[in-house]
Parts: structure tokens; C-alpha cells; sequence
């Protein structure tokens, strides 16, 4: 990754034009809401450490508290709260509760704005655990005599939490965290399951999504189909008409059955929110019309943007940067709603000065536009939306069509009701007929149209777990000046032994499966940056020796695997007679080419008669006259004139 030198950069107010709301993430609300039963707190040995006891609910706080350290740096502005359910604590005791919340249910940390105070708290409690295993069941007792809280008790109160704390448009996500399969068994299950499910409904329903982390252990394996199959919803394209209800396959692409010791690292993968970039209408024929969200798939993570403070003495203010503009005749600022935009024009035709400069109108005659001219130039007069202008065989679209980023769409059924049902009917359709569409896309109200092929992905499952979702890839196709022909010239090519010998080597570093997993391998520079930033906010001392950059090549590895295939493969290069052979004698080292400013006194006798004295460079103009023996010094007008006279006089 470049280095981030432009800190101080302030842009350009052009720049104002452009619609960054896209850019704008929201803030993001994680509500995690943590069994303490029985079996959540029964101490275990440690995995990781000899002679040391830990407990899932320990493992499920510890991972709470990683989650907190890591978004204090990238995301400063979400807001996190812990919900502990099955445990007896009164809800009088809680710090800032409301008396709405169910019995048994124990608000540990409210839903608030990240703090290093509040996280340095939970931190305490978790050292206190590793000094005395106890504690965690001395402060939040568990109910006993196998009592559990009714699930529909526990969204309602996650509901609560989310309703008092969380902003309206932030995106809420609840980590439901539990190592019961069957919390209800008996007469009554069926109804607590039907109650479990309509308040989940409801929480979902006022933009709530809950992403469940079952733990499984070989004493106690995990099985979703005795409870949490009839009550988590589906996350796909299918109708919940069709869904049969007791198929634990349609539980969420997001759920995760794992050990214990893997919670933090699959929390991770869901720790950043999907936030849509755009939400625009997608319309398929003439008064046709539904409505679809789209996603980035690929991003740059940056270093986070800093502010400026002012050292008041007892305390800090952050000092807010603007922008004004004055009128140097009055001294006043001027109105921006009164603002026009001139363009720059070039050069004129007969400037003597090769610096450049606009050219020189009279009053009134230069064009001005304001704000909304400008955006309707962008957009050519067209609203935010994707427009099906028809189907081609998808193998008409090329490899090197692909000039940016695509954006993934999904519906929106907030928007237009039936979305989710005709996307998907198109969606198959599309699949099953191996077509993809054509669209004239408008993403933003200031972008450009673009026209883009419409992609169909089906949903697919591999061995891992991970599920390609389905949807659409929305690829911007490059218009006629984007692209250009790249020049062609035969590459050498290696003799089949060659070949062979650097097949060896190759497939024993292959990765496996043929894949590259990017959330195992962050970014050294951002992760080298952040650690310094935590270390300081928690009052830590910073090791920079402890830092372990994932991405350093493992040589020791590297060449017990393949080492000998390796030396193998360079002697095979060494004796290779074709013309693949690096030569044996030293190549001349590459010299920078002189720029060819000779030009006879013909040609330059035939530009003055054509008047196209003014097309010859600068130094083309000074060596011919300095083969005349005039004076070669001054601008370009200058030298012109000293030419013109020399022409004339001979």
C-alpha cells in the first residue's frame, strides 16, 4: 500500500459538486447478547494455556472485548452493548437500564459510542476472571435447575436495548451467543418456538439483523434442528412460502457452528457491516419498475482520518475546518447559493507566451452555469436508477471489458413490494437461458451514466461453509475512449523441460483449495498503524518487536518443500537453448534518448511561408538560431521574432 502522505490535503471545492454520501459509511450498532447459562460458565481447561480454566462466557466476553479494541481505531463512531440473558442478576442493579427489559435479562453495557474508559472496564472484569475462575458466576449467577429464559423474551429485550440506544439509521446487528441447541423441551415448546419467531419477526422488522454463533464441543456437539431451525429466518431469494420450515439448510448464509476457540476469528469475518452504497429503482420495462441495493465488493481500507485539536489549557476542543469565500471589492463572504461556474477555455490562438493562460473575453461572452447546470451535464438530465435495455449470450462479454470495480445489487423490498419475487424470477431466468443484461446505470445523482452488463450469479455453497450469494454483477463496460489496442509482440517462449520443472516447484507452494482468503491476511501497514493507536488509547505499552506481519514470505517452508525442485528448475533454465536463455554476455545498460530537436533551415523557411511558425518547440527554435549565430536567449515570442527576421532578411 502507498504511504499516506496527503494528510493535510485539503480538497479542492469542486470536489462539492461530487455526491460522497455513497462514500459515508453509517454508524454500525453490534448488540452482543451472551448466554451466562449453566453450561456458559461450567470452567474447562484452557485450550491455549496449561494449568489455566476458562469458560465459554469468558471466550464469548473476551471476543466482545477484541471486536471493541479493534473498531475504537476503524470505526470510532459505531456503538457497541453487551446483553447478558439466563442469569439472575436484578435488573435494578444495571447501570442505565430500562424497566422494560425482561426478567433474567442483565444489561451489562448499554448501547454507546466507543470509549477506551468503557472497554478498559470490561477488560478489569476479564483479568479478575483469570485471577479468581469464580468470578464471572459470582457476578452474573446463573439460573439453576435447568431454567432458561424464553428466546422471545430475549429479542424483546435486544429489541429494547437497540430502540433506546442505537441511531435510526444506523445499521443494528445483534451476536447471539449460546451453546444450547434445545433451550425448551416439554410441553409448551411449541408455543415458546412460535413466540421465539414472531418477536425475531418484529426485531428484524424494525431493521435488526442477528447473525447466531452456536458453540459446538466434542462432549457437546451443536445441532441446529432441535430449536434454531424452526426460528431464525432465511437469508436468500426464496419465498418463506416456500420454505420448509423444519430444513435446517435455510437457516442464515451468516450463521457459524464452530469450537470455542474459533469465536473470535469467525466473529471477524462478520465484524464489518454490509452497507449498500446506493439504493436506486431498477427499471426492467416501461412502468416496470423495483427497487435494488447496491454493495461494493472490493474497497481499500485506509488509514483513519485525524482532526485537529485546540489545547484549551484544562481541556481539548476539536477545531472544525471551513471554507469560505470573499469578495475582494466588498470584503464580505459571498453566498454560495449565488455562486456561478465559468470554464476555462485554453489558450488563444496567437498568445506569444508558451506558459499557457485562458484566452481573453469580453464581458458577457464567456459561458457561466450554476450548480444544477453543472450536475445536468453530468447525469444528462437523468435520475439515480439501473435501466434494462436488453439481453446478450454471456459469452459476448470479454475479459478486458472489465475496466472497474462491479458493484453487486440485491433487492430492496422496502422499496417496491414484490422485488424480492421478480429479481429472483429474472435471476433464474437469466441462469437458466446463460444471458446477461445490458443496463444504462445512473448509481449517483452527480455520477455519469454508464452502461454496464448485468451478470447473474447463482447462490453456491462450497466445502468450507462459505455461500456465494445470488444476485447481480453490475460491471461498467468501457466506452470507446477508455480502451485502447495494446501493441503485440511474440514473448519468448520455454521448451517443454522447462516447463515441467517449474510445474514441480509450483504445485507444491500451490495454495490449497486454490483460493485466497484476504480476511487471514491484513494489511501490515494499517495493522503495524492500529496497534500503535490502541496501545496508546489503552495506556499499553507498545512492542514493536511482538508485531507478526502474516504476509512475510515463510522461506524455511519454502525451501524444505520445494527446495530441490527449485535448484532443479534453474539448472534446466541454465541449460535451455532456446531462445527462452537469458544471453551470457552482459546486456548494454539502457541509456535515455536525446530528444530530436534538429530541423533544417527548409523545413523551417516552409513553416514560416505556412504560418506554422508557432508549432516548433522552444528548443528547436534556439538550435537553428544558434546555427545562424543569433542570440538564442528569452521566451518563445522572442525567439519567434529573432526567426521571422532572419527569414526576411536572407
Amino acid at each position: 500500500m502507498p504511504p499516506y502522505d496527503d494528510w493535510n490535503r485539503i480538497d479542492e471545492e469542486e470536489e462539492e459538486l461530487q455526491d460522497a454520501s455513497h462514500l459515508e459509511s453509517k454508524k454500525d450498532v453490534i448488540l452482543f447478547c451472551i448466554d451466562c447459562s449453566e453450561s456458559m460458565l461450567e470452567l474447562r481447561e484452557d485450550p491455549v494455556y496449561e494449568n489455566v480454566q476458562t469458560c465459554h462466557a469468558y471466550a464469548a466476553l473476551d471476543a466482545a472485548m477484541q471486536i471493541q479494541k479493534k473498531k475504537v481505531i476503524v470505526g470510532p463512531n459505531d456503538a457497541v452493548g453487551i446483553l447478558l440473558f439466563n442469569t439472575t442478576r436484578k435488573a435494578e442493579t444495571s447501570r442505565n437500564q430500562g424497566s422494560e427489559i425482561k426478567r433474567n435479562c442483565f444489561v451489562y453495557q448499554p448501547i454507546a459510542p466507543l470509549s477506551a474508559p468503557k472497554i478498559q472496564e470490561l477488560i478489569q472484569l476479564l483479568d479478575a476472571f483469570r485471577e479468581d475462575p469464580e468470578d464471572l458466576r459470582n457476578n452474573f449467577p446463573p439460573m439453576t435447575d435447568g431454567k432458561r429464559v424464553a428466546m422471545g423474551d430475549v429479542f424483546t429485550s435486544c429489541n429494547w436495548v437497540l430502540r433506546d440506544g442505537a441511531p435510526k439509521t444506523a445499521s443494528k446487528r445483534v451476536f447471539l451467543i449460546t451453546d444450547e441447541d434445545d433451550p425448551y423441551s416439554g410441553p409448551g415448546s411449541k408455543q415458546l418456538v412460535n413466540s421465539a419467531r414472531t418477536t425475531l419477526i418484529d426485531l428484524t422488522q424494525s431493521g435488526v439483523t442477528v447473525e447466531p454463533f452456536f458453540i459446538s464441543t466434542a462432549e457437546k456437539p451443536f445441532d441446529v434442528s432441535k430449536f434454531y431451525s424452526s426460528v431464525l429466518l432465511p437469508n436468500n431469494l426464496v419465498d418463506e412460502d416456500d420454505i420448509d420450515q423444519d430444513d435446517p439448510s435455510v437457516l442464515p448464509e451468516s450463521i457459524s457452528i464452530s469450537r470455542i476457540e474459533d469465536l473470535l476469528a469467525q466473529m471477524r469475518f462478520h465484524e464489518v457491516p454490509k452497507r449498500a452504497q446506493f439504493s436506486i429503482p431498477f427499471e426492467i420495462a416501461d412502468g416496470f419498475t423495483i427497487g435494488v441495493k447496491g454493495y461494493g465488493l472490493v474497497t481499500e481500507q485506509k488509514k483513519g482520518a485525524y482532526k485537529y485539536f485546540v489545547d484549551l489549557g484544562e481541556r481539548m476542543e476539536v477545531a472544525t475546518v471551513r471554507t469560505v469565500y470573499i469578495d475582494e471589492d466588498r470584503q464580505a463572504e459571498v453566498d454560495k447559493t449565488k455562486m456561478v461556474y465559468g470554464m476555462d477555455v485554453g489558450a488563444t490562438a496567437d498568445d506569444d507566451d508558451d506558459t499557457g493562460g485562458t484566452r481573453v473575453v469580453q464581458p458577457g461572452q464567456r459561458p457561466f452555469y450554476t450548480a444544477e447546470d453543472i450536475r445536468s451535464f453530468r447525469t444528462l438530465g437523468r435520475e439515480p436508477g439501473v435501466k434494462l435495455l436488453g439481453f446478450k449470450d454471456r459469452s459476448e462479454l470479454l475479459f478486458e471489458d472489465n475496466i472497474k470495480h462491479s458493484q453487486f445489487i440485491y433487492p430492496d423490498e422496502m422499496t417496491f413490494a414484490g422485488s424480492k419475487r421478480t429479481f429472483s424470477a429474472l435471476l433464474k431466468s437469466m441462469v437458466k437461458k446463460k444471458n446477461m443484461g445490458l443496463v444504462l446505470a445512473l448509481t449517483r445523482r452527480n455520477a455519469s451514466p454508464t452502461f454496464c452488463a448485468l451478470l447473474p450469479q447463482e447462490e453456491k455453497v462450497d466445502e468450507a461453509g462459505w455461500t456465494d450469494p445470488a444476485g447481480f454483477h453490475l460491471i461498467p463496460l468501457p466506452f470507446a475512449d477508455d480502451i485502447r489496442a495494446a501493441p503485440l509482440e511474440k514473448g519468448f517462449r520455454a521448451s517443454a523441460e522447462v516447463k515441467d520443472a517449474a510445474r514441480a516447484w509450483i504445485d507444491k507452494l500451490s495454495v490449497k483449495n486454490g483460493a485466497y482468503p484476504p480476511d487471514s491476511y491484513p494489511n501490515p501497514a494499517l495493522a503495524f498503524h492500529n496497534a500503535q493507536l490502541q496501545a496508546t488509547a489503552f495506556g499499553e505499552e507498545f512492542d514493536p518487536d511482538s508485531f507478526e506481519n502474516l504476509t512475510d514470505p515463510k522461506v524455511d517452508m519454502i525451501h524444505k518443500r520445494a527446495g530441490k525442485l527449485l535448484e532443479a528448475w534453474k539448472i534446466a533454465v541454465e541449460n535451455d537453448e532456446s531462445s527462452f536463455s537469458a544471453p551470457s554476455a552482459e546486456a548494454p545498460k539502457a541509456t535515455k534518448r536525446k530528444a530530436d530537436v534538429d530541423i533544417s533551415e527548409a523545413e523551417i523557411r516552409s513553416r514560416y511561408a505556412d504560418g506554422e511558425l508557432k508549432k516548433l518547440t522552444v528548443e528547436q527554435l534556439k538550435t537553428f538560431l544558434k546555427s545562424k549565430g543569433e542570440p538564442s536567449s528569452g521566451r518563445k515570442s522572442d525567439l519567434m521574432e529573432r526567426v521571422e527576421e532572419y527569414l526576411t532578411s536572407k
